[in-house]
């Protein structure tokens, strides 16, 4: 499936969670994902953390609208994965995706592709942060190594992938949930989807 369908054919599934089956919520899908995040535990340098910061300032100040779900929603975000979650290592939580710049082939960190919501005891939703994801086939057309932001590498997923995506990069950013793993992995201990109740708001 080439990526720019895969975007298409998201946007088509949004309201029925097509690929609901595609995220399981396993252990198994958590050592997946967790493997690629071992570069990110090396220290860092203070050039580095001060570009990190920048980032998830730039991620807080893109997405402060959509602490209400009802905004991203109405700008072509929807729920699509269900609430995923790796038990031991935590949660990545809800995915409200927009089709529309999955299949764009870019990256900016003022659009970001995916955001992260955490399901709360009291039905509403909050937010959590910002997944950044471009298809492997739309960037290499015209790069020659893996996208960054702000000195942030990408992780990259091959295919076949338990996710039933073509081959692709993600860079989670938790902007608005601390993460004591790192601000940019890809599991946080500190989200739960104990109170997901299988709506999207």
């Amino acid at each position: 499936m080439t990526a720019r369908r895969f975007a298409s054919q998201l946007g088509c599934s949004l309201a029925g969670a097509l690929l609901l089956a595609g995220f399981s919520a396993s252990a198994t899908l958590a050592q997946d994902h967790d493997h690629m995040a071992a570069s990110q535990h090396q220290p860092q340098t203070a050039e580095q953390r001060r570009q990190g910061n920048v980032l998830v300032q730039t991620v807080r100040d893109a997405t402060e609208r959509f602490r209400n779900v009802s905004v991203a929603q109405n700008e072509g975000y929807g729920l699509v994965f269900g609430c995923v979650s790796g038990g031991d290592y935590g949660a990545m939580g809800l995915h409200f995706a927009n089709p529309a710049l999955l299949g764009d082939g870019k990256i900016d960190a003022t659009k970001p592709e995916i955001v992260l919501y955490e399901p709360a005891s009291n039905g509403r939703l909050r937010i959590t942060g910002a997944d950044y994801l471009v298809f492997a086939a739309d960037w290499d057309k015209t790069h020659t190594s893996a996208p960054e932001l702000n000195g942030q590498l990408f992780h990259f997923f091959e295919a076949p992938n338990r996710f039933g995506l073509p081959p692709f990069y993600t860079l989670h950013v938790w902007a608005w949930k601390d993460n004591p793993n790192g601000t940019f992995t890809n599991w946080n201990p500190n989200v739960s989807c104990d109170a997901f109740d299988g709506k999207d708001n």
